[in-house]
């Protein structure tokens, strides 16, 4: 249950900082998906999200 929150957390944080992320390379990594529907576009950033959410994990058990 924990990991689906911390992946819920890292899917809000990437669709509200979704140009800087992009500065940095995360965000175009295989499995990040755009999608554009009715003029709006779709951000689905499910490989960076997990590679957020292992960092975030190994932060936690070094600290």
């Amino acid at each position: 249950m924990r990991w689906l929150l911390v992946f819920l957390v890292a899917f809000l944080l990437f669709n509200g900082l979704q140009q800087l992320l992009r500065r940095i390379g995360l965000g175009r990594l295989p499995g990040d998906f755009r999608v554009r529907v009715g003029g709006r576009d779709w951000y689905f950033p499910l490989a960076s999200s997990a590679v957020l959410s292992v960092l975030v994990g190994l932060i936690s058990l070094l600290v």
